[in-house]
């Protein structure tokens, strides 16, 4: 089975994916909804359409600032999540602390020397990743102890 790893955002919402063992993630895409939920379970359903089901976990990126705490982005952050588990009951969802992953795409961009037109566009994808292999490593570590 795979994981999808979303970063969502105010206006777009970056997407990774798992190989089918669960060692290494892979961005996706970054979905624009500008703010329109729908656009993003519409795609989901495609990406899962594609993969022929094999998703059996959401991971999504908490929004917590550098105290610890739920911002107000974490609000909507969760609205979003209960969308999630309505439209898909069967998918197993989970939050992770999303703290320094934007930092961290673009650290990447910054190495690799991606132009800034066109860092807009993939930042969060970038980012889904970060997120994704953030919680392989966990579930990963868990396994180990």
């Amino acid at each position: 089975m795979r994981i999808l790893g979303l970063d969502y955002g105010d206006s777009r919402c970056g997407v990774a994916i798992s190989d089918a063992l669960q060692i290494t993630a892979q961005g996706l895409e970054t979905i624009h909804h500008k703010g329109n939920d729908k656009i993003i379970l519409k795609r989901l359903d495609e990406i899962l359409e594609a993969y022929h089901q094999e998703i059996d976990t959401f991971v999504v990126g908490m929004p917590i600032n550098m105290h610890g705490e739920r911002t107000q982005r974490a609000e909507t952050t969760e609205k979003f999540i209960h969308k999630l588990k309505c439209k898909y009951p069967t998918i197993q969802i989970e939050e992770i602390d999303e703290r320094l992953t934007t930092v961290a795409a673009h650290k990447t961009m910054n190495a690799l020397e991606i132009k800034k037109q066109n860092k807009r566009n993939i930042v969060d994808t970038i980012s889904a990743v970060y997120i994704l292999e953030m919680y392989m490593n966990r579930k990963k570590n868990k396994q180990e102890i």
